[in-house]
């Protein structure tokens, strides 16, 4: 079948590096550099439907959906790295968020051909998720033309749950088959074609901004601070104590008890210390104030 790509903006050619091939290195990463900025600016002009997606996605969460990222290529990657990111910073469970890519798991690693071509296989993936009406899927594409993502879309669609477009090109196919679109025009690439680029940039930004914020209106952080990350190392083991004693103005010993007796878990503890109450007491305030530390703790000092 052929394909015509050259309505393409990220297919078409950059007049400003088309002699990138004759710089010197610092001039070749000064003009690279240069060709970011416009990232920030292109992710800028559509924060409002950010803000509207992250919405959508933060009301399924409410209701125990899931979110799932569906992409080929590099694309697929971004959502698999974001899915893989939530578990030990938000203490998530896996399956709350979950990238799919086309050519299975085996394309993270190594490009499975033709794969995202397959319109069905965006279905297929799906169903053996056993999607349901309470989820959300987020079509991942640069081009805005992905037959893999296109498939998972219409699926979604097809069965009521909500779906959210994201491509690199304005007027993308993608954004036809779903309810909330985000267009995120970055220009041609510094090599022409080369996605993996600005493209990526730009979509790893979004990415950052859909989970983040969403776990944000989840309670998940309290001030600036991860407070519901999963201590599963040395390392973040001494960040939840340096989180406490910046949070409660106790001693290194006290911060280091109080996580002893949850058992690792910075939000109880936190309660413990700012409140003056036990951990079972911390643990009921927390579960009346839906996992918000600040209402947990008003809670258990009126207690």
């Amino acid at each position: 079948m052929k394909v015509n790509l050259s309505k393409l903006t990220t297919e078409q050619v950059n007049e400003n590096t088309k002699s990138i091939d004759q710089l010197s290195t610092i001039d070749m990463i000064t003009l690279m550099n240069e060709e970011d900025e416009n990232v920030i600016a292109a992710v800028r002009a559509v924060l409002p439907e950010i803000a509207s997606a992250i919405d959508v996605i933060h009301q399924a969460f409410k209701r125990n959906g899931r979110l799932f990222y569906v992409g080929a290529g590099t694309s697929g990657r971004l959502g698999i790295l974001d899915a893989a990111e939530c578990p030990p910073t938000f203490y998530t469970p896996p399956e709350m968020v979950q990238g799919l890519i086309a050519g299975g798991n085996e394309a993270m690693f190594i490009a499975v051909e033709g794969a995202e071509d397959d319109t069905e296989g965006g279905k297929s993936d799906l169903i053996e998720k056993e999607l349901t009406d309470r989820d959300v899927v987020v079509g991942i594409a640069a081009s805005g033309r992905t037959p893999y993502v296109i498939g998972a879309l219409q699926y979604a669609n097809g069965i009521g749950a909500a779906t959210i477009a994201l491509s690199c090109n304005s007027k993308a196919k993608i954004s036809q088959y779903a309810n909330h679109v985000i267009e995120v025009v970055v220009g041609p690439e510094v090599l022409t074609g080369s996605t993996r680029l600005k493209a990526a940039t730009a979509q790893k930004l979004v990415l950052n901004m859909f989970t983040t914020v969403a776990m944000i209106k989840l309670g998940k952080a309290y001030e600036n601070l991860m407070v519901d990350l999963h201590p599963s190392n040395g390392k973040l083991v001494e960040r939840a104590k340096n989180m406490l004693m910046a949070i409660t103005d106790k001693t290194y010993e006290e911060a280091e008890a109080a996580l002893i007796e949850t058992n690792l878990k910075v939000k109880p503890a936190i309660v413990m210390l700012e409140a003056g109450v036990s951990y079972k007491e911390a643990v009921l305030a927390i579960q009346e104030s839906d996992g918000f530390v600040r209402q947990a703790i008003t809670i258990a000092r009126k207690e």
